[in-house]
């Protein structure tokens, strides 16, 4: 491809891009640091994927989310995940009406723009099961009739990592589902006392809307067209192929410490938000500084490590760190 046409690619996207950070500062306005999940969030929404957010309660989460569909001007439901939760209680159920003798469906929480399903590790398999398919098939079968799911329909559930006990665990395939894992840290300093002159106030910040729905989706088109070299297409497949055989890429110490290697999901994924992630920068081509950016989010909850390497101390997130660090970067 001619540098001309990646100039022309690079145009465009900076003209459609802009609200990338109309968004961003509209939402610091409200919530204070957490700006990679905010941009994580972002590039969530223009690769139409589904997000896990890990952390401890009261890190805002629940507040980002919240904000984030009002800048958007998208519709956002919050259902809580309980042991006793039914999968009627998600996706609808139908209902019986006496004067006429039929059944009609009722649409649960499940039809929105932005769900957040919170402790989504405290529902028991078959309500996990019904929002996977959501996830995966984008449609929801009520009775004998699917539905399909609002175009702009993402799922961000939460799970504390601290509190197992009375937990289904997550898993693998539904896993494997999300875009991202995301770990929510706690905020620093100034930015705890900023929160606090912030939200101390008789009335707490209201978000302005930016966009609409439609400019999400707009977004999305124009991102596939963000040009990426053969080099950075082998370079992703090299990351990938290095979780399932480590000893290939000069990585033999970690063969034994793999339980299992990220899928063709993974690869998929890391081009997708690759390019995702070189829209919000305003650029129209991928560097492999988008695909490092986001590698952790995207490779972390699927490679799963051994039980060796639980012993060692040894966790996903070095893994993928070690990796980067050893992979031959183009």
């Amino acid at each position: 491809m001619s540098s001309i046409d990646v100039n022309a690619i690079t145009e465009e996207i900076r003209a459609k891009s802009q609200f990338v950070d109309s968004i961003m500062n509209e939402i610091s306005q409200v919530v204070v640091g957490q700006q990679t999940l905010l941009e994580r969030l972002l590039l969530a929404l223009l690769c139409e994927g589904h997000v896990l957010l890990e952390g401890l309660p009261g890190l805002a989460k629940t507040l980002t989310i919240k904000t984030m569909a009002e800048v958007i001007h998208a519709d956002f439901q919050r259902i809580q995940f309980t042991p006793d939760l039914l999968p009627a209680d998600l996706v609808g159920t139908m209902i019986f009406n006496q004067k006429t003798g039929d059944f009609s469906p009722k649409k649960g929480p499940i039809f929105t723009n932005l769900v957040l399903a919170d402790e989504i590790n405290r529902a028991p398999a078959k309500v996990q099961s019904a929002l996977l398919e959501a996830m995966g098939e984008h449609q929801v079968t009520i009775g004998e009739t699917t539905y399909p799911m609002q175009e702009l329909f993402i799922v961000l559930a939460t799970q504390n990592p601290i509190e197992q006990e009375g937990t289904y665990p997550l898993p693998e395939a539904q896993l494997d589902r999300f875009l991202f894992k995301i770990r929510v840290t706690y905020p620093t300093l100034t930015e705890e006392k900023a929160i606090l002159n912030r939200m101390s106030g008789a009335l707490p910040p209201k978000p302005n809307r930016i966009c609409h729905p439609a400019t999400i989706l707009e977004a999305r088109k124009i991102c596939s067209k963000i040009y990426m070299d053969e080099k950075l297409k082998d370079y992703i497949l090299s990351v990938v192929f290095a979780t399932r055989f480590p000893e290939k890429y000069g990585l033999k110490d970690l063969k034994s410490q793999i339980q299992v290697g990220a899928s063709p999901r993974a690869t998929l994924a890391l081009a997708k938000a690759s390019r995702a992630h070189a829209f919000i920068q305003h650029r129209g081509y991928v560097t492999p500084e988008d695909v490092k950016a986001i590698a952790y989010d995207v490779l972390r909850h699927r490679v799963m490590v051994s039980y060796e390497a639980e012993a060692e101390g040894v966790d996903s997130e070095q893994i993928v760190k070690m990796i980067l660090e050893r992979v031959e970067v183009p």
